[in-house]
């Protein structure tokens, strides 16, 4: 063959190739994931059943995925929350539960499962995270959250970023509020403001920014598939929003608060410090119902400042085309109580606490903005995504894949497990059990009126027992 013929031939069978390897590495990558984090988020959305909330972001995203209407956390605060869900176990019950897991690393005290983004780093995934996904935004402990040495989640994430802008460090954007404003004394915060001004006078203006400026590197490189974590702040206290997202609630009328009472008898009540300690102009919720419709008021705002951050990392996905290979997961961290049970926050073992959205969206699934009515728990995410991903699900972790309920809605959930620190509850789909240190039980019953107003235990005691084996059972 002479050497002009072979030079055309020789290009043919190279593009052929060329063209045959990239169309198997585009049949054969994985799926990417985005999971995004909203702290202090209750299922404030119109999707999940809040007609006055404009959420019209996340209600775009349920349209398209399916909406867990039962989903509970493992425990009703951040740290501990967060730590079933990077690492598919329980844990402590404190918010440096990532933290002590970090320092039995550091230590070499034993041997330590591989935490949710490590397990996809080993399987070929680059991890990137931004925002507040672990308890400290960022990722780092010290006194100001930006010390590189005390890293929350070791060995996790190839990028772990908080942009901080003007306020100055991670601790000072977790709490902050209009134009740089950071917590010194929380007494001399207000625990709520509006200010005119774009998305970015708030902290999560600067996150969102560097979360889609991520995504579209991610998503451009494409040379391994990608798991990114981005965590927004907002509905956090205090309760900060840029004015416009309040002005949606000109004229919007609120539902009277559920259960405002506080409960009589031992539960676990708190008296809502946290929100308590801010400047509150010397008025009080419980007592004055002007200033508690001001508070959910203001929590409105924050949620639809939150839904429009989670809009612009959605459309991002979308303009790159990244969308088309990406699972998407939005999940809030715990639940938060507006005055039910006369509580204005979390930490509580009730329901207000521990119920959050969850929202699962893969490409080709088939019950596009369905519901499930299914009970499920954080614990679970891990290993869902293992499972949709095609990736060995560990042993190690203790929460089971709803795949299953994500292809056949009519599939069964599971009892949900919840903690304190000194106490601890299982949600099955009729009742609640919570069970004190002390031996004392709740048990609430949610087929009745009453729900979690009425503590049924002692007429039930064959149900109670049943559900404390149960209980001590997963937990031990």
């Amino acid at each position: 063959m002479r050497v002009g013929k072979t030079i055309p031939f020789f290009c043919a069978v190279l593009s052929f190739f060329m063209i045959t390897n990239c169309q198997k590495t585009q049949v054969t990558q994985k799926p990417n994931v985005l999971l995004i984090c909203v702290d202090d988020l209750r299922p404030e959305l119109k999707s999940f059943g809040a007609d006055y909330i404009s959420s019209p972001s996340i209600d775009a995203l349920a349209a398209k995925g399916i909406k867990f209407q039962k989903h509970f956390v493992n425990a009703p605060s951040c740290g501990p929350s967060r730590y079933t869900l990077l690492t598919g176990q329980y844990g402590p019950a404190g918010n440096n539960a990532l933290f002590l897991r970090a320092n039995k690393i550091k230590d070499d005290t034993e041997e330590i499962n591989q935490s949710m983004p490590e397990w996809f780093k080993t399987h070929g995934y680059t991890t990137v995270s931004v925002g507040k996904v672990s308890h400290h935004p960022g990722g780092r402990g010290g006194k100001n959250w930006n010390d590189s040495t005390k890293i929350e989640m070791p060995n996790a994430w190839d990028r772990h970023l908080m942009p901080i802008a003007e306020w100055e460090h991670p601790r000072g954007m977790m709490h902050g509020l209009a134009n740089g404003e950071i917590r010194v004394k929380s007494g001399d915060m207000d625990v709520f403001q509006t200010v005119e001004g774009d998305d970015n006078i708030y902290p999560d203006g600067a996150i969102t920014d560097e979360a889609v400026k991520q995504l579209r590197e991610l998503a451009t490189i494409n040379e391994k598939p990608f798991f990114l974590a981005v965590g927004i702040i907002k509905p956090h206290l205090p309760f900060g929003a840029p004015k416009s997202y309040f002005n949606k609630y000109d004229g919007v009328e609120l539902p009277e608060i559920e259960h405002p009472q506080k409960p009589e008898g031992k539960t676990t009540w708190h008296e809502s410090t946290e929100f308590m300690k801010y400047n509150r102009w010397g008025k009080n919720p419980n007592s004055d119902t002007a200033f508690a419709d001001d508070v959910r008021y203001h929590y409105a705002a924050c949620v639809s400042y939150a839904d429009a951050q989670v809009g612009k990392v959605l459309a991002e996905l979308k303009r790159t085309g990244a969308d088309k290979n990406t699972i998407v997961v939005l999940w809030g961290d715990h639940g938060w109580h507006l005055g039910e049970h006369a509580i204005w926050g979390k930490h509580s073992l009730f329901e207000e606490s521990l119920h959050s959205p969850l929202i699962i969206h893969y490409p080709g699934m088939k019950h596009k903005g369905s519901n499930t009515e299914a009970i499920v728990e954080t614990l679970d995410i891990f290993p869902t995504l293992c499972d949709l991903t095609g990736i060995e699900i560990p042993k190690y972790t203790q929460g089971v894949s709803l795949k299953e309920i994500l292809v056949d809605l009519n599939t069964s959930g599971h009892t949900a497990i919840a903690y304190t620190s000194n106490a601890s509850t299982i949600r099955t789909s009729t009742h609640r059990l919570t069970l004190h240190q002390d031996g004392f039980v709740e048990l609430y019953d949610h087929t009745s009126a009453e729900k979690e107003t009425k503590n049924v235990a002692e007429e039930n005691q064959g149900l109670v027992q049943s559900l404390k084996n149960v209980l001590n059972t997963r937990l031990h």
